[in-house]
């Protein structure tokens, strides 16, 4: 469900490049440099060469331990005594325990108590504390916002804070260390992180890369935000794309008002039929959030309507695809 009141945004300035460099170095002994993944079979579908940035396959299952760890292995010693607190539906929530646990200190994690069991006894293997609330932002805040008077700990927010900002873009960065004539990049986004640092990633490389964020129609706020020029709250959504049910927020939008190049609208069907081709052609295992990043481009006419410029080579677009992670509950498969 959407809000109808629009939310103003102040200006924000994002992580520059050195912050990058530096975010990669910090986390680089930490984490995987995820390796970079292709299919004819898709690439036949989509009528362009397709590269898959295979975050499924980071420690943790997903992306979000890059700017965890970042954001985690930035503190001192003194700012992180009294542990970490945060919010997530399961993602963000599994790398926070994880980097809290490298650095030896507690982590609580608040939950939507409609997240994925697999996703919470993740959690809890990684050590985090679970807490479950109502399944809307409203509930999140104020469970995280108790937990932090009655801890100390301190807040790491998935994705409002430039440490995990700056930790998410070194994903695009190595994409494009990798494949560096990319014509495009499309990513999910929920509330943002992700996408923000794709857009200073990958264009911090190749200035003149095209960024699409691909989202849910059923969690489409940050398609509304854009269309409109104001911050678009949603409260909350039943999207399959589990991990893509969170709001932009003001930091996010600014970014993405600025550097991305359009949002992308998916269906629930289309959401499921992608997930079910890339596990039946590439035999890996993605969520359907990251499936949400290659959907649109399995629609008829959809790489044409992107008005890319020709190649100078002559050939077909090539088209960056991040998979954001590969955390499935195996027995509520959608197919």
């Amino acid at each position: 469900m959407s809000s109808t009141t629009p939310t103003k945004t102040a200006h924000f300035t994002p992580p520059d490049w050195r912050t990058i460099v530096e975010a990669h170095a910090r986390i680089s002994p930490h984490i995987h440099r995820t390796p970079v993944l292709t299919s004819k079979s898709v690439d036949a579908m989509v009528g362009a060469r397709v590269f898959f940035k295979c975050e499924n396959l980071q420690k943790t299952g997903s992306f979000k331990i890059r700017g965890a760890a970042n954001a985690i292995f930035s503190l001192s010693d003194q700012e992180i005594a009294h542990g970490i607190v945060t919010q997530s539906s399961g993602n963000h929530g599994a790398a926070v325990a994880c980097a809290a646990a490298w650095r030896g200190v507690p982590a609580w994690i608040v939950m939507p108590d409609n997240s994925s069991a697999v996703k919470r006894l993740a959690i809890e293997g990684y050590g985090g504390r679970v807490t479950l609330c109502e399944p809307t932002m409203t509930s999140r805040n104020e469970a995280s916002n108790r937990i932090q008077s009655e801890t100390g700990a301190l807040l790491i927010h998935p994705y409002d804070d430039d440490r995990v900002i700056a930790g998410q873009a070194t994903v695009a960065k190595e994409f494009l260390e990798e494949i560096g004539d990319l014509d495009a990049v499309f990513a999910p986004v929920s509330g943002g992180g992700l996408l923000s640092g794709t857009c200073l990633g990958a264009k911090g490389i190749r200035p003149a890369v095209r960024v699409f964020g691909c989202e849910p129609a059923q969690a489409d706020d940050a398609f509304r935000s854009l269309q409109t020029g104001t911050l678009q709250a949603q409260d909350s959504s039943n999207t399959i794309a589990d991990g893509l049910r969170a709001s932009l927020s003001p930091r996010t939008f600014a970014i993405l008002r600025e550097q991305v190049d359009r949002i992308l609208r998916v269906t629930e069907e289309e959401i499921i039929s992608a997930t079910r081709l890339i596990w039946e052609r590439m035999k890996i295992v993605v969520e359907p959030s990251s499936a949400v990043a290659i959907a649109p481009l399995l629609k008829e006419g959809v790489v044409a309507g992107l008005n890319l410029p020709a190649r100078a080579d002559g050939g077909k677009p090539k088209l960056g695809v991040i998979f954001s992670g590969g955390n499935v509950d195996l027995s509520a498969l959608p197919f």
